[in-house]
């Protein structure tokens, strides 16, 4: 994370919202105003364990005096959701980027928006705001079971028939039928955050609107791609050191684990914020942000990796 812009916030509150769902609540320590942010925003926290992370900011962003999120413990976490989980909590500091905002609610005449899980976080201010400019907008929801779904009951209470609340108990027979929004192309405009499944679901079904009417919020946009990952060492010139890349690690999170820094933010291959300089070895591109040209000179430590072994460097480009 860039630390001349990070904020230092204290967690003023953690509590359950859900099975396995966390919210918190982070504020200025002299209670100041936050910077503010528009519906769809997100912030870039440094967990615990490390590793930065993306959450979607679900309260008011007018001269917010705290910001609250929700945080989902993923069972194949790599370490940011579980030390979130276990090692945040109420009284610590922690660094936090101001609001980015990857998913912004575009005027249009009216909205569906359609969240699954811990999806639903984005959606809730987007719904707020629709209310108050008088925007038509509906609210699909879909979760596993009530006890799995946080705000549900909240969502239902302030928006009821703006809202479905759709629950499968996990059965592929039971998923949601999302064809009637979409057998007639209108113009509202779509947002859609939530499960890789869902997500493909959506686009295979909206294939025949307008592409600039469909929004999708995705903070892992790798996930949906069969990567195999390989152990390699990687060599950092400038040190005079290696290390080996396990299978279930990044080059940005070895690094980090052996006290060397870089600086990074989505650490899902979209900022470009890790960049570093490739001087010797093949490498697997899995970012979003090198062009072709770059690929023999550069890499993009959060999420790609070595065809075997790597020497990269910390020097400017």
């Amino acid at each position: 994370m860039n630390e001349l812009n990070d904020l230092k916030l204290l967690v003023s509150q953690k509590t359950e919202v859900a099975a396995g769902i966390l919210e918190f609540q982070f504020v200025a320590g002299d209670g100041s105003v936050l910077p503010s942010f528009q519906p769809g925003s997100h912030v870039a926290i440094a967990t615990p364990c490390g590793a930065n992370r993306q959450y979607s900011l679900i309260n008011d962003g007018k001269e917010p005096t705290f910001y609250q999120i929700a945080v989902k413990l993923e069972p194949q976490s790599r370490g940011g959701s579980q030390s979130m989980h276990e090692q945040l909590n109420v009284g610590h500091s922690v660094l936090v980027q101001p609001p980015d905002n990857s998913f912004p609610l575009l005027d249009a005449p009216g909205y569906l928006l359609i969240g699954g899980g811990i999806g639903i976080t984005p959606l809730i201010g987007m719904a707020k705001t629709c209310r108050s400019n008088g925007k038509p907008f509906r609210l699909i929801y879909c979760a596993r079971s009530e006890g799995q779904a946080a705000y549900w009951e909240d969502l239902k209470n302030t928006f009821d028939e703006s809202v479905v609340i759709h629950f499968d108990d996990g059965d592929p027979e039971k998923v949601y039928d999302f064809w009637d929004e979409f057998m007639i192309p209108n113009a509202n405009h779509v947002y859609c955050c939530g499960p890789r499944p869902l997500m493909d679901e959506i686009k295979a079904l909206s294939g025949h609107w307008p592409e600039q009417q469909i929004h999708f919020e995705d903070f892992n946009p790798q996930s949906g791609l069969e990567y195999v990952n390989l152990p390699f060492t990687v060599s950092i010139k400038s040190a005079g050191e290696s290390f080996e890349v396990h299978e279930t690690a990044t080059i940005l999170e070895t690094l980090r684990s052996h006290g060397l820094r870089v600086p990074s933010s989505c650490e899902s291959g979209t900022c470009g914020s890790c960049k570093m300089k490739l001087l010797s070895g093949s490498v697997e591109h899995r970012d979003f942000v090198l062009e072709s040209e770059e690929y023999e000179s550069a890499i993009m430590v959060c999420v790609s990796r070595g065809r075997g072994n790597i020497e990269i460097d910390f020097e400017d480009f």
